[in-house]
């Protein structure tokens, strides 16, 4: 797979009973998603799943993320437990395309799957969706954005997207909430061009529209903040904010912090370990899901 490391090309290779296919294609791009399932006597005809959202900036990364250390122990764990894995490519925040262009599709491979459940053993009710950093952002968005006002490719459009629970990892929450950005990738006001095409004064309802607490409903699905509380990219406040928009609006959200943690869970002595932490969204995820 093309800027794969071998160590990540053999941590795929181990992987046995995965199958990948383009769920949308356009602008004449095709978008590829990797469906990963458990072993072959625990796939019954209708499995629960979940929905994976990379990170890497808005403008990087790929669906392969889920193979890194946040995310890996979890992965498995949840096949482990019958538990199907899809991973996604999305449109990338360059050139014409923005962030709202990343949830459509992100939302468009839910409706792809919710329409396609019965040949991809898919359980109609039982799924979430999950990913960190800019793909936690995105993750959360896919759950609670309307989806009406995130509407994608017309043969898709009868199929509503309504998730079990949503596990977001280091994630931006807020483009409105100016306390969010010292400190952080935002601080100077730049990256809102990635974002949403244009400065943020420019953009205010798009803005709006792309921040998980604007969302936020108190019949919002569950969902689980981890954030190391050392994290410079994007600073915890993202998260503690959420847990008290959350207590406002009565929504069902819980925060894990990972002591000693930068972004991506990186630093020395990070408590609780790596190991314990994927321990813990996959029991979160599970909890809802089975």
């Amino acid at each position: 797979m093309l800027g794969q490391t071998p160590e990540e090309k053999e941590i795929l290779d181990s992987f046995k009973n995965k199958q990948s296919l383009v769920y949308k294609t356009i602008d004449g791009k095709e978008l590829q998603m990797t469906i990963f399932y458990p072993d072959k006597p625990k796939v019954l005809q209708k499995n629960p799943w979940m929905l994976h959202v990379h990170g890497g900036g808005w403008a990087g990364g790929n669906q392969f993320v889920i193979l890194k250390k946040p995310f890996l122990g979890t992965l498995r764990t949840l096949l482990d437990n019958g538990v199907v894995c899809a991973t996604i490519e999305y449109r990338l925040a360059r050139g014409e395309s923005n962030a709202y262009d990343s949830v459509v599709d992100a939302k468009d491979a839910a409706r792809f799957l919710l329409k396609n459940a019965e040949t991809y053993r898919l359980d109609k009710e039982n799924y979430g969706v999950w990913g960190g950093s800019a793909g936690g952002h995105l993750s959360l968005l896919t759950a609670l954005g309307e989806n009406v006002n995130f509407k994608g490719d017309s043969e898709l459009s009868n199929f509503y997207p309504n998730f079990k629970c949503v596990t977001s990892y280091f994630p931006f929450t807020s483009c409105l909430n100016p306390d969010l950005r010292p400190g952080s990738i935002f601080e100077d006001g730049k990256l809102f061009v990635r974002l949403l095409g244009a400065p943020l004064e420019e953009k205010l309802e798009l803005a709006k529209l792309l921040s998980p607490t604007e969302l936020l409903e108190n019949n919002s699905p569950p969902i689980l903040l981890i954030h190391g509380d050392k994290d410079t990219v994007l600073p915890i406040i993202n998260s503690t904010y959420m847990m008290a928009v959350a207590k406002e609006k009565n929504a069902n959200v819980e925060l894990l912090t990972i002591k000693n943690a930068g972004h991506s869970f990186k630093g020395n002595n990070i408590t609780p370990s790596i190991e314990e932490l994927n321990d813990y969204a996959a029991q979160f995820i599970l909890s809802h899901l089975k």
